[in-house]
């Protein structure tokens, strides 16, 4: 019984997140019996100037559809009542639609996949021609997302309200927890995440294969990938959420 409650009893994982988003994937890990520590390297800011943004919203009602690529847009976006009545919302996954509708925003499409691909394919079933769509994002983003919908006929305003800058501290530590095959598993939510871990830990720590890399998608696995992270092995979140992130460690990971 004790097992079926504890399935990660004895293994040690980190979290990379950002502290002020970190605590649901902490406490659940921990309440599955997980040591768990945390490391965030990365921290959200908003932009400095905002001034786009509230331009944007000031005349929402122009817009066909809003989409909000992260929690971190509505939580910048959102900050004050914002009236979607005439507007459409689209969320890229259920974190964040959750965030919209705590605030009283109905949400109209969430897609099966949560990521920018999954979401121009909903979107695209909306009949988009002609649509004016506004995309708030990340100060860096890829273009997917914006150039998927434009390829489905619509016009695109994308509006950048934040960004990630890394977290900063003494990464020693961690490192020489993970080269000596201490750490069992390292959580990434993002491609940020992985990039600014290898910065924090240095490349041949991140490389040197004596622990599973844990991604919340097929984005963030490809960053993996790419900077060696994943060369002591992969565990990919499906669906891409920190529900799933857990369930795939628990998979994993686990007590059988």
């Amino acid at each position: 019984m004790k097992q079926a409650q504890t399935p990660l009893a004895g293994r040690r994982i980190v979290v990379t997140r950002a502290r002020a988003q970190a605590s649901q994937l902490v406490d659940r890990l921990g309440a599955l019996g997980a040591d768990v520590l945390q490391a965030p390297v990365i921290r959200i800011e908003p932009l400095p100037d905002l001034t786009l943004m509230h331009r944007a919203l000031e005349r929402l009602s122009s817009y066909d559809w809003v989409v909000f690529t992260s929690q971190n847009t509505v939580e910048i976006a959102c900050t004050e009542p914002v009236a979607f009545a005439q507007t459409k919302v689209a969320a890229i996954g259920p974190a964040t639609a959750q965030a919209l509708e705590q605030l009283g925003v109905r949400v109209a499409l969430v897609p099966p996949r949560h990521v920018a691909e999954g979401l121009v394919d909903a979107l695209a079933a909306e009949e988009l021609h002609g649509s004016d769509v506004l995309i708030l994002a990340a100060e860096k983003t890829r273009p997917v997302l914006e150039d998927g919908l434009r390829a489905q006929g619509a016009v695109v305003d994308v509006v950048p309200v934040y960004r990630t800058v890394p977290e900063g501290g003494d990464g020693a530590a961690l490192g020489r927890e993970l080269a000596t095959g201490k750490i069992d598993a390292v959580t990434f939510t993002s491609s940020s995440t992985v990039e600014h871990f290898v910065s924090l830990v240095g490349r041949d720590v991140a490389g040197c294969g004596r622990f599973v890399a844990a991604v919340i998608g097929p984005v963030t696995a490809a960053t993996a990938r790419e900077l060696d992270v994943a060369r002591g092995g992969l565990i990919e979140a499906s669906p891409s959420t920190a529900d799933g992130l857990v369930a795939a460690l628990v998979r994993d990971l686990g007590v059988k």
